[in-house]
């Protein structure tokens, strides 16, 4: 059986190159993003996470959802699977790292490797799209 993990991303990209973040303590990067909370929209929660995250306001009427990818959830026990909702916006601020963020960097296609399983599948869509 099958189990769930439902999050929300956020990409941003400048220069062919797509914002990642690495948590304190982790080896792998993620794409910046995470989980609901209690009854919290979409929109809401990914404009929670990318403040707690990266420091900046998203600009609500410049969000877009850009997809919805599957893949087997990194360091989870077979079948858990982490179902990423991904959307796009413009935002206000610096970009610093904030809350339990230990860096910021901007990957190119060629360090995707470093992502988790479902950032493979984003990376791999952005590319063929002419994006990364």
């Amino acid at each position: 059986m099958k189990t769930y993990i439902d999050k929300l991303a956020y990409i941003y990209i400048q220069d062919k190159k797509i914002i990642m973040s690495l948590s304190k303590g982790k080896t792998t990067w993620y794409i910046p993003g995470g989980k609901r909370e209690n009854s919290e929209s979409d929109l809401e929660a990914l404009s929670r996470e990318v403040n707690e995250e990266l420091s900046v306001q998203i600009i609500p009427n410049s969000i877009k959802k850009y997809g919805v990818f599957e893949a087997q959830a990194h360091e989870h026990p077979e079948g858990t699977i982490v179902r990423m909702t991904c959307y796009t916006a413009e935002f206000t601020g610096d970009l610093t790292a904030a809350s339990e963020i230990e860096k910021l960097e901007f990957f190119p296609y060629s360090r995707r490797s470093e992502s988790s399983f479902v950032d493979h599948l984003i990376f791999d869509d952005l590319k063929n799209k002419g994006l990364l």
